[in-house]
């Protein structure tokens, strides 16, 4: 029987009503609520709603940083038997209209005046738009008919008790919009139903580890299955504490203070936090060198409990005398406390995966889809690097005759918002969803991603090749932060290679190499003759017409959020060849 979001939330606070759920910062002090202070703001927000006019089969759009604001409302919404919707903070007024009219949303809260501008430029466009509800407004510039949230939170509180059976198992928990980089974005439909299936199969897999009241740290877009899976949803069902970081830019601080028990992230956040550890541990050579040796020692230990095999005495004795060094240098990153550490969305380069695994943090691979409610694939202990793991408990994953992985689950999405056609795209008649994912996998079960179906570099001599697994590799090299392999109907492969901000510099002033800028290093010889040596480095992995023939180096830093970069920092194929239309036509005359 399906327990829905608002029954695990009126579980969770009857338990552990006085357990600290969010955590945030205001200015320099750290604020705390409890899951019964939680539970109050939610039942007087829900209020608020209800008086705006929000019933069962409504929707209500979010666009507003990781702050404890969002879990409320979120929530709150649920309890109304209505659906909460978050659009990216990047959001366009043009892409705000189109998403808010989309998903016809009856009410939307914004953080600030600077999000509401978008949605008044476009305000006469929604039709269904009924109420506009802003969290700050300290200098009062909203218009007079925008509700303060303050309004809603100071609502008398209904019974969440008697509340809670207004959201239905095949209610719409929520609809995650794709990036839509291949077309306009499609709205993702999950409901009450396959989230209580996911949460369920996902906890299945660390049995024997209780993580009721762990600390996790939100800072990935609510709009990104991932962050709403891990912190909001995973949040409730185990009450983590949960601290909410407005800014990604903030994140180590944040996590040296919060020392989390659970971490998500992207790749390019472990890449970056590696090459940050890297250079730290890299400005005495001494110390570089018995770092590799603890490194050796500390790979050889995770690579025998990913087997579940018992340390030899000798290897035993050697871990424990670097074990204390190994938890200071996690502790650098805040992560020295970590038990489940996870990435996923994009491959990672197997450097960087070992460096961390061999460090001590329990770092693996998982592999889903907003359409499969986040996690497929995954196994956070009996972890085999390079691959994302086996199925999670209760779904099927095969593979079609070109590779293309197929799965079948109660995780699978009910289809996408407005959209039949889109649907039955990607179901075939025996109810295998195609995820577009080209896979391989062993004889354990353990699957592989080759790359996106539709990324596959095609070259004029018509071989296939991966970018994403060429990328991965690339940017394992210390100088080089970010990669973009090209080549599609051309005669060989080549690459735009961007310099690693924090890495590249460092590197420079240890080989006395002054200069006063990123740009004047991208173009410095000896720079350049270490990002050739890289390169060479890296094609070594591949056959010869997989090897990247020419490169070219560029100074500033991809963002997240950017022509180049998803807000999840996913690498946007087509804006890159946009931009970077003359430095690719360069590199093929």
């Amino acid at each position: 029987m399906t327990t829905t979001l608002p029954q695990h939330f009126v579980r969770t606070v009857a338990e552990h009503g006085d357990r600290v759920a969010l955590r945030w910062k205001q200015g320099d002090a750290v604020r705390e609520l409890t899951w019964r202070g939680y539970a109050e703001r939610v039942a007087r927000v829900a209020a608020g709603l209800r008086a705006l006019g929000v019933a069962r089969g409504d929707r209500v759009v979010l666009m507003m940083r990781n702050r404890p604001e969002f879990h409320v409302a979120d929530t709150a919404t649920t309890f109304l038997g209505a659906t909460p919707i978050s659009i990216y903070n990047s959001s366009a007024p043009e892409q705000v209209q189109y998403l808010v009219d989309h998903c016809g949303a009856k009410v939307a809260i914004v953080e600030d005046v600077g999000f509401l501008e978008r949605f008044l430029k476009v305000r006469s466009e929604l039709g269904a738009l009924q109420h506009l509800v802003v969290i700050e407004d300290p200098d009062s510039l909203a218009p007079s008919d925008v509700v303060p949230f303050d309004t809603l939170a100071g609502a008398a509180a209904v019974d969440l008790d008697a509340e809670v059976a207004n959201a239905r198992a095949d209610d719409l928990l929520t609809v995650i919009y794709t990036s839509g980089t291949t077309g306009p974005p499609k709205g993702v439909m999950l409901d009450h139903e396959n989230l209580d299936w996911t949460l369920r199969s996902f906890n299945s897999l660390i049995e024997g580890v209780d993580p009721t009241g762990w600390r996790a740290v939100s800072y990935l877009p609510m709009a990104h299955i991932a962050e709403r899976t891990v912190s909001h949803y995973q949040g409730i069902y185990r009450a983590y504490e949960v601290t909410t970081c407005p800014d990604p830019a903030l994140l180590v601080p944040y996590l040296v203070e919060t020392r989390p028990h659970f971490f998500f992230a992207v790749p390019r956040v472990w890449e970056k936090a590696h090459a940050a550890l890297r250079a730290a541990l890299g400005a005495d050579p001494e110390k570089a060198a018995q770092t590799e040796q603890a490194l050796e020692v500390g790979w050889q230990v995770s690579e025998h409990a990913a087997r579940g095999e018992p340390l030899p005495v000798d290897l035993a004795a050697a871990w424990e005398q670097i074990a204390p060094v190994m938890e200071l240098v996690r502790g650098q990153i805040g992560l020295d406390q970590c038990v489940i550490a996870m990435t996923g969305a994009a491959p990672i380069p197997f450097e960087i995966l070992r460096f961390f695994r061999s460090l001590g943090v329990p770092l693996s691979e998982v592999y889903g889809l907003s359409e499969t409610s986040g996690p497929m694939t995954w196994t956070p202990f009996r972890v085999k690097v390079g691959t994302v793991g086996p199925a999670i408990p209760g779904v099927e994953v095969t593979l079609a005759d070109d590779g293309e992985v197929l799965t079948r689950g109660g995780n699978v999405f009910r289809g996408y918002l407005n959209a039949p056609d889109k649907t039955a795209e990607v179901f075939d008649d025996d109810g295998w969803f195609h995820t577009g994912d080209i896979g391989v996998l062993d004889e354990d079960g353990y699957l592989r991603i080759v790359d996106r179906k539709k990324e596959l570099i095609i070259t004029a001599g018509g071989k296939n090749i991966s970018p994403a697994n060429l990328e991965a590799a690339l940017k394992a090299g210390a100088l080089i932060g970010q990669a973009c392999v090209v080549g599609d109907n051309k005669p060989y492969v080549a690459a735009l290679l961007v310099l690693d901000p924090e890495a590249a510099p460092q590197w420079a002033r240890s080989r006395g190499i002054e200069v006063t800028s990123l740009d004047e290093l991208a173009r410095h010889p000896d720079v350049l003759a270490e990002v050739g040596r890289e390169v060479e480095e890296a094609n070594a992995r591949f056959s010869q017409v997989e090897k990247v023939k020419r490169w070219t180096l560029l100074a500033q830093e991809w963002l997240p959020d950017s022509e180049e970069l998803t807000p999840t920092m996913k690498l946007k194929r087509r804006g890159v060849h946009r931009k970077y239309a003359q430095e690719i036509e360069a590199l093929y005359t």
